[in-house]
Parts: C-alpha cells; structure tokens; sequence
C-alpha cells in the first residue's frame, strides 16, 4: 500500500503551512492519516546523514550536480512511503535572475505526485502578512510581484500536470476564513 502523494505548495506568506495542519487533523479525525513532509528539510536531513552539510545554510553551497542527485533521491524516498503522504514545498523559487522551478523534471519523475495544490490568497493580504509575520525574515516586495509570483505559480503547476500527469488544485486562504481553506484541500485530497 504505497497511499497518495500531494503536492503543496504556496509563496511565501500564503499561510501554507497552516492550512496543511487544519487538514492533516481533520483528515486524521475522519480516519484517513496523512503525514507531512517539507522538502527542503527531507533533502537536508539526508545531506546531513551523508556529511554532506552540517547546517540548512551549506545547502545552497554544494555543487550543482550534487543538489539535483539529492532532490532526486529525495523525491524517490518520499514516493516509497507507505501510506498518504502531503509533501509541502515551493512551486517556484524567486531569485534575482528570475523564477527557479521548485520541482524540477527529475523530481517530479521521482515523486510521481497525483496532485499538485497551490494555496493562494488576495496579494494584499498576502503583503499584510508577511509585514506582520516578525518569527521571519522575508525580501520585501510589492502587491503586483505578489501576484506575479503567484501567476507564475500557475503557470508552472500547469506545465508540471502536463509533465506528470497530475491534477492541480487551487485552495484559496482568505483573511478570516481559514477554515474554508482546510476544508477545502480536505476535499481536494480525501
């Protein structure tokens, strides 16, 4: 029994993290166990058991070649657990140059995920958010590069549908209705 595997993803801000928690409980209390998955931290941690790295921050250091054989495995191990699995990462990453795909060809090959869900969310409130949110250090940015960032979100989620054959979902997370947001992707992933 190898389960689902759910993609989730959001920019920063969108209040991704906290709309996978609301899920995973209410899907536990209806008897169907998901477990949640970062990444980024999975990655890390097997980078680390290979003493690869001995903090998150040497990650971006190591060879190129290395971080795509890592994001692989990674995604294989992650495909190979038994049971529902919520693997919370980025659809894209913004960078000075530009966009980087969070899920690349040869991760998604590995994972084979049967969903991709976007969390989105107004990009003034996402803005308002970030603003108020001092537990983090976020680059300051806009409205319209809020939204540009969450259309190019779209966009990607759509070219990794047709790469792997996934549906995408879009989970919306208002201000003052969190708990639609959780019902929603319960809905989308039961």
């Amino acid at each position: 029994m190898k389960g689902k595997k759910v993609v989730i993803t959001g920019i920063p801000g969108v209040g991704k993290t906290t709309v996978i928690t609301g899920a995973i409980e209410n899907l536990m209390n209806e008897g169907i166990p998901f477990q949640s998955i970062n990444f980024g931290t999975f990655m890390f941690e097997m980078a680390e058991k290979e003493e690869l790295v001995k903090d998150r921050d040497q990650m971006r250091t190591l060879d190129r070649s290395i971080q795509k054989e890592l994001q692989a495995r990674a995604a294989e191990n992650i495909r190979n657990i038994d049971g529902n699995v919520i693997v919370d990462t980025h659809a894209s990453v913004k960078t000075s140059q530009g966009f980087l795909a969070g899920l690349p060809q040869w991760v998604l090959q590995a994972l084979s995920p049967d969903s991709i869900v976007l969390v989105e969310a107004d990009c003034d409130q996402i803005l308002l958010r970030r603003l108020s949110d001092e537990s983090r250090t976020r680059d300051m940015e806009g409205s319209r590069s809020i939204e540009d960032h969450q259309q190019f979100n779209r966009s990607i989620a759509a070219a990794y549908s047709a790469m792997s054959g996934c549906t995408v979902i879009i989970v919306k997370n208002h201000n003052g209705l969190l708990n639609q947001a959780v019902e929603d992707l319960v809905k989308a992933i039961r």
